[in-house]
């Protein structure tokens, strides 16, 4: 689990979201709650495509902080591993 830093800016037409140490992830919602699952979206959306390209992730930076923020708060980016098992039938034996 990796925890990165989340803003908020309230304004008069909705929530201006982003992640303040995960550069271009970035959102706009019409509540908190819309805003927070967006950029959480977002997260998970850009860590993928970082990883597709194999790019690293960046390093959270705890200290990260925007003095415009109205709301900041931290965000974690879970990442799991599966892998796809395709079991075929044993071919008969002659």
């Amino acid at each position: 689990m990796l925890i990165y830093r989340a803003m908020y800016k309230f304004l008069d037409e909705g929530i201006h979201a982003e992640v303040l140490d995960f550069p271009g992830v970035i959102t706009f919602g019409n509540s908190l709650d819309e805003a927070r699952t967006l950029l959480a979206s977002a997260l998970v959306d850009m860590a993928e495509t970082h990883l597709h390209h194999g790019e690293p992730l960046p390093q959270p930076t705890p200290t990260s902080t925007d003095p415009e923020a109205d709301l900041e708060e931290p965000i974690y980016l879970l990442l799991t591993a599966s892998s796809r098992i395709r079991v075929m039938p044993q071919a008969s034996a002659l």
